[in-house]
């Protein structure tokens, strides 16, 4: 007889349209994090490490297309589609700013110090906000066509502290020095950037464009990238922050939750989502990934099956 473990997610349900984005905060002194969801619901939810609901955001009137933690976690910021970017107390749920825009804000990112913040969207522009003074006009980020992309700008992050990255429709990967706001460099791909996330413990971001998934070094003119092409087109991809040796990828054309080996190789299928998943992304002590989809849902997914930790207290099933 041995024993086997099936993956069984946990879900967290509370949301009551598609969850768009999902993002960690970095793990704390005490080993835990928090998770913050991004929903066309309009309310951000943030959760503790065990996936239990703390409170939702309440004030936007369009749907949430980014939200992102502050290092210390006491703050968040999230961008909508009532062409605000917002800053959130995340102990009373409290909005401290919100910062017009010209039109839909799809991504957001603060400083390490959460002074500044970072945005971009339809507008093709990225722009950054002083959060310590809020009424003043914000500095943006562009080319010489006064524009940060020619296409919708897809995600914003803030890397170091005067540098970013901003991914686009138009297939530009771009670098910011984020005090003279020149572009430091770029890469293109031949099809649009789907999402980016920055894996702070590798040094890399990991972007998923058409059906590639490529790690890229953070700085400029860093290393070399290491890409690997897929058979389906993933919606967005997270690598194991501690063990690099695999990521996972949600699809906008299935159900499915997929984990592969850093070459690529398909290592396992999750089903679980009713509806194609959105968002993806790996605890900060990689212990566990989260995905978001269009059934209103996120599922919790331990990395390693049956392992004692959070909420889960071994789930499996015998086989002989």
């Amino acid at each position: 007889m041995t024993t086997t473990f099936k993956s069984v997610p946990l879900v967290a349900p509370g949301h009551t349209r598609p969850v768009t984005h999902l993002s960690f905060s970095p793990l704390q002194d005490d080993l835990t994090y928090l998770l913050i969801s991004s929903c066309k619901d309009g309310s951000p939810m943030l959760r503790d490490w065990t996936g239990d609901w703390i409170g939702t955001f309440i004030g936007h009137k369009g749907a949430v297309w980014s939200s992102k933690i502050s290092r210390d976690t006491s703050k968040a910021a999230s961008g909508s589609a009532d062409f605000t970017a917002k800053i959130w107390d995340t102990y009373t749920g409290q909005c401290l700013h919100s910062f017009p825009h010209n039109h839909i804000v799809r991504t957001v990112a603060l400083s390490s110090t959460s002074s500044h913040l970072l945005t971009g969207g339809q507008e093709k522009k990225a722009r950054i906000f002083d959060i310590n003074r809020p009424d003043a006009p914000p500095e943006f980020l562009e080319d010489t066509n006064g524009l940060a992309h020619e296409g919708t700008v897809k995600s914003v992050i803030w890397v170091a502290e005067n540098l970013g990255v901003t991914g686009g429709e138009d297939g530009n990967i771009k670098w910011w020095d984020l005090r003279s706001r020149g572009m430091v460099g770029s890469i293109f791909f031949p099809t649009a950037i789907t999402s980016m996330e920055l894996s702070p413990q590798t040094s890399r971001l990991v972007v998923t464009s058409g059906k590639t998934v490529a790690f890229i070094s953070t700085a400029p003119n860093g290393p070399p990238t290491h890409s690997v092409t897929l058979p389906y087109s993933p919606s967005s991809a997270s690598i194991h922050p501690i063990l690099q040796d695999r990521f996972v990828t949600g699809s906008l054309t299935d159900e499915w939750v997929r984990v592969h080996t850093i070459d690529g190789e398909e290592r396992d299928v999750l089903k679980g989502h009713h509806g194609p998943v959105h968002c993806i992304e790996f605890s900060p002590d990689g212990e566990l990934y989260a995905s978001g989809s269009e059934d209103g849902t996120i599922r919790l997914w331990q990395t390693t099956p049956g392992k004692t930790y959070g909420l889960w207290q071994g789930n499996m099933q015998n086989g002989g």
